[in-house]
């Protein structure tokens, strides 16, 4: 294998499935080709009624599954594994127990990633496998869970979406009868119409701004494609292969869903496969209403989704994607400004900020931490929206940050990424990181833990460096000596006259937290420019 041939692996931990595909990726081209796929139906999804947790055996037929999986990556030779959780995982309250419970026994690292991220990798994922030719397309993979609208054309989404309907969780609500009953019939119908109504009503205000009146689909997921299959043995006899570009019309989906209502488990199972069966009425259901709603005359199945899209983002992620794909690459400083716009945030404020911060962590890199690029990432982003807490209230912003930052549905980041950016957040000012603070204990790993503790007193500093917001302090010049722990910052003020006094008085206030993470006594001096 040349060097410039990678061997990764994609595993989409799902509510009603593990998905593995196994990809090399020509790292020259750029380019990469499945090689091996798996797939396990565990039913992660299955909860407890009283508890919502996911049951112990649910857990125990994913870590089989995910065990098998890395058989596989061994025999294959795989260089790295990513890892996703959807909506099953990140929804249950037992969801981190099991996260931090595959790798304890495994020692599997899973990322849990928020529906809107879920719906921007299914993107990448398509995109990688079907020209959109600049034409709007609707994007719609239903999952066990959850189900993602995207609206794109091939260069950045203009709509993400992520709604808690799913083949497996309509079916565990509202399926008791065999066949469904109609009475159960219209309580799921009118459950599915109520959850997709805003977003497809967000959808519609889109196409109408644009003056689209009909427009292409491209269907992804276990239930489109089970349709997808039936439709063609019906139709033709044969299921072609690969089934990348099949389409279904709109009539015909009906009439499919129309005979699925009628059909006991039995005769619903002589159609499809067995554990699909069970699950596929409330799927296909989903599909048809969207399709109603929003005047789609027929789906196109892409057979790429999440696990490609996995791929796709770690090639972006280091630097093995440019040109066409040059958007996706600043998704995450776009998305950070985005939500800095939002609330209002003084951006020019803020980057000096970010500058300080980065300036202390470049320069006690190899002395204080080893972090690297990623966490300095993150470093970054809170510093930018640290202050975000003030659209709610002064006081006690810095908790209120943490909730915006939480909740501000970032993209292009995993869940605990994002816990950590809004962790900093909330710790550049007032109390340091306690055990006994609900947020710090949602950072999913001792090392996460580590990092807020040290890097958040990065951010504390650099406040204080710009305690009147007016750039009053040019550079930083951070001097240590190893031997007797002391650490010394040598401030350059922008302008030669200017004494900072507050400045060095905000420092002299919020330097503890820094003295105490790396064991030194840190002085501090003015320097001319």
């Amino acid at each position: 294998m040349t060097s410039d041939v990678k061997t990764l692996a994609a595993i989409d931990v799902g509510t009603n499935s593990i998905h593995m595909v196994i990809v090399q990726i020509k790292t020259a081209i750029p380019s990469f080709t499945v090689i091996e796929s798996e797939k396990s139906t565990v039913r992660l999804g299955e909860r407890c009624a009283q508890t919502g947790n996911l049951t112990e055996e649910a857990m125990k037929r994913s870590l089989e599954a995910l065990k098998r999986c890395q058989e596989i990556c061994r025999t294959q030779r795989v260089e790295e594994i990513i890892a996703v959780a959807t909506s099953a995982t990140r929804e249950a309250p037992n969801g981190h127990e099991f996260i931090r419970r595959v790798y304890e026994e495994l020692g599997l690292h899973i990322e849990v990633i928020s529906g809107q991220e879920e719906a921007r990798r299914i993107y990448l994922g398509v995109i990688s496998a079907m020209e959109l030719k600049d034409e709007p397309h609707l994007l719609i993979d239903i999952g066990g869970g959850s189900t993602e609208m995207i609206l794109g054309d091939g260069r950045d989404p203009a709509y993400l979406s992520s709604t808690k309907i799913g083949a497996v969780r309509l079916t565990d609500l509202f399926v008791n009868t065999d066949p469904i009953s109609q009475i159960e019939y219209d309580r799921l119908l009118s459950y599915i119409l109520g959850s997709i109504e805003r977003p497809t009503d967000d959808l519609r205000s889109l196409l109408n701004s644009q003056n689209i009146t009909s427009i292409k689909a491209i269907g992804t997921s276990g239930t489109i494609e089970t349709l997808a299959i039936l439709h063609s043995k019906e139709n033709t006899g044969v299921v072609p292969n690969p089934l990348q570009g099949y389409e279904i019309p709109f009539a015909d989906l009906e009439n499919i869903v129309w005979r699925l209502r009628r059909a006991s488990l039995e005769e619903r199972t002589a159609m499809v496969r067995q554990k699909r069966a069970e699950i596929i009425l409330a799927g296909a259901m989903i599909l048809l209403e969207t399709m109603r709603l929003l005047g789609v005359p027929k789906i196109t199945l892409c057979q790429s989704a999440l696990r490609e899209g996995l791929v796709v983002d770690w090639m972006i992620r280091h630097g093995y994607i440019e040109d066409g794909w040059r958007y996706q690459s600043t998704v995450r400083d776009r998305s950070i400004l985005k939500l800095a716009d939002k609330y209002g945030i003084d951006t020019k404020y803020a980057t000096q900020v970010a500058s300080h911060a980065l300036s202390l962590f470049d320069q006690t890199k190899a002395i204080f931490h080893e972090w690297g690029d990623d966490e300095r990432h993150l470093l970054w982003a809170a510093a930018m929206l640290h202050n975000s807490g003030h659209h709610i209230s002064h006081d006690a912003h810095h908790k209120h940050s943490y909730y915006l930052i939480r909740n501000g549905e970032l993209l292009g980041y995993t869940e605990s990424e994002i816990e950590a950016i809004a962790n900093l957040a909330r710790y550049h000012r007032k109390s340091e990181p306690k055990k006994k603070h609900d947020n710090f204990q949602c950072l999913d790993s001792e090392r996460h833990k580590l990092f807020v503790r040290q890097a958040s007193t990065f951010l504390r500093i650099a406040t204080a460096l710009d305690r009147r917001q007016i750039g009053a302090i040019a550079t930083i010049r951070v001097v240590c000596d190893p031997k007797t722990r002391a650490c010394s910052l040598r401030l350059t003020p922008r302008q030669n006259n200017d004494p900072c006094s507050l400045e060095l008085w905000s420092l002299d206030y919020k330097k503890q937290p820094f003295e105490t993470q790396f064991n030194v006594t840190l002085s501090v001096s003015l320097e001319s420019s």
